[in-house]
């Protein structure tokens, strides 16, 4: 009985916390969200810090093509959240909600804060 007890008072505290109280900070989440939003990390197509990557080489005719992922650490919010959205036919689609892009958004930033803008 004391077992049950204790369990409902822990589980009523945890699901009451505030944003402020949570075990986690904002950017520990957005780091968290880039490196594996839903299965792939944005970082293993996008780079480290969203820099942009080369993810393949190939040869045709004769001519050498790469399949790159582009920067994203640069792009204007409204265009981050539209790429995040829209279905591609290589980038998954991470079903993010609209604060969770928005903490990508500006984990990136801060990883960039030389960079800034184009």
């Amino acid at each position: 009985m004391k077992g049950w007890f204790v369990l409902a008072l822990f589980l009523n505290l945890w699901t009451g916390l505030s944003a402020e109280e949570s075990f986690i900070t904002n950017d520990e989440y957005a780091k968290m969200l880039y490196k594996n939003p839903r299965g792939i990390g944005c970082g293993n197509c996008h780079g480290q810090k969203g820099e942009g990557k080369v993810l393949s080489e190939f040869i045709k005719n004769g001519k050498r093509y790469a399949v790159t992922a582009p920067a994203i650490y640069n792009l204007p919010m409204k265009r981050f959240k539209r790429a995040l959205k829209q279905p591609s036919k290589l980038m998954p689609e991470y079903f993010l909600t609209e604060k969770e892009m928005a903490y990508l958004y500006f984990y990136l930033l801060k990883q960039n804060p030389k960079k800034g803008k184009k």
